[in-house]
């Protein structure tokens, strides 16, 4: 496949299609709630549908880089999408899972404080010196580890129902909690440290 023959606006095409599924994942996640739905199988298709957008994410920033196709919604919109993501879907597991509420509470604060002040600084530098920030490794550990917590906090019973205790003191989804919430506030002290100067 060269790039005459790929479709342009693919990466494109992804990234508003992972948008376009945040609510949805939300809206079944919601679903036992407010219905009769059986709660086993809204979590299993939150959890698909949440992994099909973790997966478009990875390939359409590589479809865009390979194929030199990048545009500047593209820059835009791909990290807003990464973000609404994790946050819209811990924005409905608060609702859902009462044992893990105050957690999500304090992770969802801490997580959506951190991408303003981030993103706000990109717009700084960008309309300072058009410098364009890159993603550096801990922010992409920070988008990784948010991935696997929400999956975790979604199915860590059903993947681990041979140990009860796994089960009940939820050993990883807890361990997943440390590391996200670790990386999202060391990249972000992080980009403040390297790019201090549109700062002070």
């Amino acid at each position: 496949m060269d790039n005459k023959r790929i479709d342009k606006n693919l990466p494109n095409k992804l990234t508003i299609s992972r948008i376009v599924l945040i609510p949805v994942i939300m809206a079944v996640l919601w679903l036992p709630l407010f219905t009769s739905a059986d709660m086993t199988k809204c979590e299993f298709i939150s959890a698909g549908l949440f992994l099909v957008c973790a997966i478009t994410d990875f390939i359409d920033g590589r479809l865009a880089r390979k194929y030199n196709i990048v545009t500047d919604f593209g820059k835009f919109m791909d990290p807003l999408a990464d973000k609404f993501l994790v946050i819209g879907a811990l924005l409905a597991a608060t609702l859902v899972y009462e044992n893990f509420r105050f957690c999500l509470i304090l992770a969802l604060s801490i997580i959506i404080f951190r991408e303003l002040a981030v993103s706000s600084m990109r717009l700084v530098a960008k309309n300072a010196d058009n410098v364009v920030i890159p993603a550096a490794l801990p922010g992409k550990i920070k988008t990784f580890s948010q991935c696997v917590f929400v999956m975790l906090l979604l199915l860590e019973p059903y993947i681990f129902a041979f140990s009860d205790f796994i089960v009940k003191y939820r050993i990883f989804t807890f361990a997943f909690y440390v590391i996200m919430l670790f990386f999202t506030v060391y990249s972000g002290i992080l980009y403040f440290l390297t790019y201090k100067k549109y700062i002070f």
